[in-house]
């Protein structure tokens, strides 16, 4: 199984890329995932360049391609003015139109960081109306960290949700793939609720 985590973290270190990792090393445990990061700051060029001349240069084909591949997808932003990035919403933009069903049935985990506690809403407010349009299958449970969440109890415990959540999700739909012979974009949608009871 492949689990895909993509990180529009600007800073190195970068609180964004740290809470994705988390992230996929709780679902890669569950699922015997192997996991790619996919980390739009060193794609930002490119993807600019792929809105003014239509091609993808060769990494962010290369990024393109692994997301459409994935099994699983975790995707994490920080917040920039109430919402995503905007680097963050251009990879997204840019995969539309280079692959438009490359998101459609997969199970895809939410995620973003933030100075303020303030701003979690977020994740229904912006991130889970993206994905759902963009046809993925968005797990129950977001995780939003502010700066304050670091070390403090409470964020263990989401992001160990969260993670089970999509690992459920993703063994679940590849079974029902491998049943059925059946693409990820047309898994009913009962086998894809199915596949997140216990």
């Amino acid at each position: 199984m492949k689990l895909v985590v993509v990180s529009a973290g600007l800073s190195v270190p970068s609180s964004t890329r740290l809470l994705g990792d988390r992230l996929a090393a709780r679902a890669a445990g569950r699922t015997s995932a192997d996991v790619t990061v996919v980390e739009l700051r060193d794609l930002a060029v490119e993807i600019a360049h792929n809105f003014t001349n239509g091609f993808p240069g060769r990494a962010l084909g290369a990024a393109f391609d692994a997301v459409a591949a994935a099994d699983g997808l975790i995707v994490v932003t920080p917040v920039f003015s109430a919402s995503y990035s905007g680097l963050f919403k251009s990879f997204f933009d840019a995969l539309s139109v280079h692959d438009e069903g490359a998101l459609a049935g997969k199970p895809v985990l939410i995620a973003a960081t933030g100075g303020t506690a303030r701003h979690s809403l977020v994740l229904d407010h912006a991130l889970r109306p993206l994905f759902a349009y963009l046809r993925a299958v968005v797990v129950p449970t977001g995780v939003y960290a502010a700066s304050e969440d670091w070390g403090a109890e409470g964020l263990d415990g989401r992001i160990e949700r969260a993670a089970g959540e999509l690992a459920a999700l993703m063994t679940g739909l590849s079974t029902v793939r491998k049943s059925a012979g059946e693409s990820p974009a047309v898994v009913p949608f009962e086998a894809q609720l199915a596949a997140l009871k216990p």
